[in-house]
């Protein structure tokens, strides 16, 4: 394969990756903990290792727990039933979303 359709391929590939991503993050939904399943809840404390949960998002079928630690919030995603699937930096995130964190 030659260097040159390599590249096209990689670069078309990324482009639809960081589409699926933020795509996922524009459907995201501001919750209280009352909204949240007790297995969400019970898996996201899991994750807190001294932080604190500051927020709860919907994310389509998927739960995500906004976790402070010493001044870095981090997203956990969970499904319907507490399990993990996933964890980003929260302010990586509204930076590619263009906003101020």
């Amino acid at each position: 394969m030659n260097t040159r359709k390599l590249l096209t391929i990689t670069v078309v590939s990324a482009s639809l990756a960081f589409g699926v991503v933020a795509q996922a993050h524009e459907n995201e939904q501001p919750i209280s903990n009352a909204d949240v399943p007790s297995a969400v809840q019970q898996a996201a404390n899991t994750k807190l290792n001294g932080g604190k949960i500051v927020r709860w998002e919907k994310e389509g079928e998927n739960y995500e727990a906004v976790i402070d630690r010493n001044g870095k919030q981090m997203g956990f995603t969970f499904d319907a039933n507490g399990k993990f699937v996933s964890k980003h930096n929260e302010s990586t995130e509204h930076k590619e979303k263009g906003e101020k964190y």
